[in-house]
């Protein structure tokens, strides 16, 4: 077998035509780490999208940031006034929404560091923790909105200035639309299910506010206990928001992938002239950047250099042709009949 490593120089175009066929086998099942570097293009392309996707990451929650502070801003002065049980815990979501922007800047910033010998994939997987930051955000939200509505249920409290109440609760629900537009459309332009996940937390709390515009008007016509009973409803929302969010950042950490993904690389790799099959593929996210692994064949009697082309020129269709992809390992076996390459070292491997 050979693994072609995409990340180093040093190989030799010059190699006799003429050689034994065995040879080329020999040459084909040694080791050609070290042979293979990628177009120098490819890398810089990929390097440059990295940045630019942490950029807009960057720019992504700092105009969340704000947004979502002018709506809470507002949203607190007239639960204030009005003593609203259900707007204040409105309030409280799109404030913790809202600081769910530090930790993902932190994230985005942390993750344009380069890699280091230690941190040999770089900092990209600082984005998924981060996303256990919104989780824990949406969480407390969710236990002191619940509070306040239960407390109010028991202890009922009269709801003033409810034409305030209705017009904030307006105004929470078009500026966390906005912000939920924003962050989708970001989030999954550059990869990052932080932000994706951050999005739909941000959606959902638009309709926790038109909540509370229709437990405002219930109030208004007389029904006192419809205020706390929206802010139950609104706990919920918060709760349904938090499992969602568990999921999609559970699922990143745990390196998962969309099966489509996998099918595409598979696809573009197999398009590649001189690739007999495509034998393996593996993909993992680092925060927004994608990273994938994989194994393929070729005509047994190829040359060390011929094999090099094609892993050449797989790894070069995979970073033009795969979204969010900043690396790829393309790993060469020999497509030998009736023999398995790997036949030489299947005994070394420890049993499962």
């Amino acid at each position: 077998m050979a693994e072609l490593d995409h990340r180093s120089h040093g190989h030799d175009d010059h190699e006799p035509a003429d050689d034994h066929h065995n040879q080329q086998r020999h040459g084909l099942v040694a080791s050609l780490r070290d042979l293979v570097g990628p177009y120098s293009h490819d890398a810089k392309d990929s390097l440059d999208q990295a940045l630019e996707a942490s950029r807009d990451g960057i720019r992504a929650v700092a105009v969340s940031l704000i947004i979502l502070f002018v709506a809470a801003g507002v949203q607190a002065l007239v639960v204030v006034a009005s003593g609203s049980v259900a707007l204040l815990g409105d309030t409280l979501h799109n404030a913790a929404d809202g600081l769910t922007a530090l930790p993902l800047w932190l994230a985005f910033r942390l993750g344009r560091r380069p890699p280091t010998s230690r941190f040999t994939y770089g900092y990209g997987k600082s984005e998924d923790l981060a996303g256990l930051a919104v989780i824990a955000l949406i969480a407390t939200s969710a236990g002191f909105a619940g509070y306040e509505a239960i407390h109010r249920l028991l202890h009922p409290e009269r709801v003033t200035q409810l034409g305030f109440v209705m017009a904030a609760a307006v105004v929470g629900a078009v500026g966390n639309e906005v912000v939920a537009q924003y962050r989708i459309r970001v989030g999954r332009r550059i990869g990052s299910a932080a932000l994706e996940a951050d999005g739909i937390h941000a959606r959902t709390d638009g309709v926790t506010s038109l909540l509370v515009l229709v437990g405002a008007i219930a109030v208004a016509l007389g029904w006192r206990w419809a205020d706390p009973v929206v802010g139950l409803l609104i706990t919920a929302a918060i709760l349904i928001v938090g499992f969602q969010a568990v999921r999609s950042v559970g699922q990143r950490l745990l390196d998962a992938v969309d099966p489509a993904i996998v099918e595409h690389i598979t696809r573009s790799v197999a398009a590649v002239d001189g690739v007999v099959q495509v034998t393996e593929v593996r993909a993992r996210w680092a925060g927004h950047r994608l990273l994938a692994q994989v194994r393929l064949s070729v005509d047994g009697d190829s040359s060390v250099t011929k094999a090099h082309e094609i892993a050449e020129a797989a790894h070069h269709a995979l970073l033009h042709q795969v979204s969010n992809l900043s690396d790829a390992i393309i790993h060469v076996d020999p497509a030998l009949a009736g023999l398995d390459p790997h036949a030489s070292t299947a005994h070394h491997r420890p049993e499962e």
